[in-house]
């Protein structure tokens, strides 16, 4: 069994955390005089639900995981990031593990809180090995970092390989579920009972195309939430996100199934016709609503798509992604605009 009281640093242990005036209050009221708060503009005049408990039971339902299971992040999944590496890593002591290329954001997270971060290079298939992981941790290990569907590459991760780290390893793994809606691999979630030290990251900014709503989610055992909720900000999510987010749920879960559905399908057709483009030397299968491209001048081929109104990431600088753009399945209508524009690119060697 995993010790978590061991894995948190001891002053967040110990802490004490702020108690707001909705926290000391359960029940119904028809009289607020206890949070400074104004009598005028309601209902935006009153702090939200510190604990988000309305949104969180209907995320439950959804995800078939207690509402306890459940902490929010009000900056999306990076809130969450950087929460997990300061409740748990001691600065300048302990290190985090993680693969490589992966989301940027773990390693910034890490270096905003002083923490070292030990990358673990994938293989030519961008998958992991367990064991190569495994053998860069040490005592001062107290997380792994996974991405599947990992982004920039696209592709989901060996699940047997990301179970053997979460058996073999005795601290916590964190696994960044961002893509999995677009994914045929099943989530990790139904697994949370049988390994106190997951923590599954989940979003509503991919399939739930609520990214301008910044909201993360991430479930675990009940234990680190609790220690989650000790150092998050009193009031980390608005009024306004949580009811978009209730909202949602309640009225577009329908929809959202499907926008995946329609936009697996332009997947496909996307990656397809990107092949067969002249400039196009290889398109990475993918798992997530993005495809990873090689093309043979990533640099020029991304300033003039840039100078043409079109827009995609330029991965060439990131490791593995040499002469990579990253490029997000959009309607019918921007892919086509996405397509006639590469058409124009003339081929060159590759870099």
């Amino acid at each position: 069994m995993v010790n978590i009281e061991s894995l948190v640093r001891k002053n967040i242990w110990e802490l004490k955390p702020y108690s707001t005036a909705r926290n000391e209050f359960s029940g119904e009221a028809s009289v607020f005089l206890d949070a400074n708060e104004s009598s005028y503009n309601a209902p935006y005049n009153r702090y939200p639900d510190p604990m988000q408990w309305e949104l969180k039971r209907a995320i439950a339902a959804q995800k078939n995981v207690a509402a306890e299971q459940i902490a929010l992040g009000g900056a999306g999944s990076d809130e969450l990031i950087d929460l997990l590496i300061r409740t748990f890593c001691e600065p300048k002591q302990d290190n985090i593990v993680a693969i490589a290329p992966t989301y940027a954001m773990y390693k910034v997270a890490a270096d905003i809180n002083n923490v070292e971060y030990r990358k673990v290079a994938l293989n030519a298939q961008f998958d992991l090995c367990a064991n190569e992981l495994l053998r860069v941790t040490d005592e001062h290990t107290k997380q792994i970092w996974l991405c599947s569907p990992n982004n920039p590459t696209g592709n989901s991760l060996n699940r047997r390989e990301i179970v053997k780290i979460i058996e073999a390893f005795s601290g916590i793994v964190v696994l960044d579920e961002a893509y999995i809606d677009f994914s045929e691999h099943k989530t990790f979630l139904r697994e949370l009972h049988k390994y106190p030290n997951l923590v599954v990251l989940q979003t509503f900014s991919k399939a739930w195309a609520s990214a301008g709503v910044r909201l993360g989610m991430a479930f675990a055992a009940r234990e680190i939430i609790d220690v989650l909720n000790k150092v998050k900000y009193p009031y980390n999510i608005n009024v306004l996100t949580q009811q978009h987010a209730l909202q949602h749920i309640v009225q577009h879960d329908d929809d959202v199934k499907t926008w995946v559905k329609n936009l697996l399908a332009e997947r496909e057709k996307l990656r397809a016709a990107l092949i067969s483009l002249p400039c196009v030397l290889h398109t990475f299968p993918s798992d997530a609503n993005f495809i990873l491209t090689k093309v043979a001048d990533a640099n020029a081929t991304y300033r003039y798509l840039v100078s043409r109104g079109v827009i995609v990431r330029n991965r060439h600088n990131v490791e593995m992604c040499e002469s990579c753009l990253r490029i997000t399945v959009g309607t019918p209508e921007e892919n086509a605009k996405l397509l006639a524009e590469l058409r124009s690119v003339e081929p060159k060697e590759a870099q």
